[in-house]
């Protein structure tokens, strides 16, 4: 394959995994709670959601939602629902960081899971398919190639940003209103997922 068609690929497939959006909020949240690793988890979780995702798409599941009727709804109300959840949670945390309880941090499968509920990686999904594979299956694999590590480095560096709040904003009053703030950003986003 020639630099004509990475270059464009790499490129797309950055500007739709930086871009601000659910998941990358919750990394960015999880950065200023959670030991990094555990942030990273969840980054892994959600870069091989996106592939499989993807690769369902360019392998024919985006046909299924047209033949269901539905369907597509269903999908966008679960992930309205989830990102609610999630913001609630969000907002109710008490600006403590926990060292040692790893249970209430986002995990791999919550990654892999929002990212299927997530209209935003469809969206990039199926506009960046149209426009860079045309239908060959070799192009869709090159691209997921190249979406793999750039996707996990994106979102890791949401990560990494919510580290380093963490770091310089060791008061519980400042983690909380930064909480706060990234929920209600996440649950505004919803508003804008039920407006089509």
């Amino acid at each position: 394959m020639s630099l004509s068609l990475i270059l464009p690929m790499s490129a797309f497939a950055l500007a739709a995994s930086i871009s601000p959006g659910p998941v990358n909020l919750v990394c960015l949240s999880s950065g200023t709670r959670y030991p990094i690793p555990r942030g990273l988890v969840f980054v892994t979780g959600a870069t091989l959601g996106f592939l499989a995702l993807f690769l369902a798409i360019g392998l024919g599941l985006y046909s299924l939602l047209a033949m269901v009727p539905g369907l597509e709804t269903a999908l966008r109300w679960a992930g309205v629902a989830f990102l609610l959840y999630l913001s609630l949670r969000l907002f109710r945390d008490d600006g403590r960081l926990p060292e040692d309880d790893g249970r209430q941090a986002p995990g791999f499968m919550a990654g892999a899971l929002m990212q299927w509920l997530n209209p935003k990686a469809w969206l990039a999904s199926a506009s960046g398919i149209g426009a860079y594979t045309g239908g060959d299956v070799g192009q869709l694999w090159l691209f997921a190639a190249l979406y793999l590590p750039i996707c996990w480095l994106s979102l890791g560096s949401w990560v990494y940003a919510g580290a380093f709040l963490r770091r310089h904003v060791q008061r519980p009053g400042v983690l909380v209103a930064i909480n706060r703030s990234l929920a209600l950003l996440l649950a505004a986003s919803c508003v804008y997922l039920l407006i089509d």
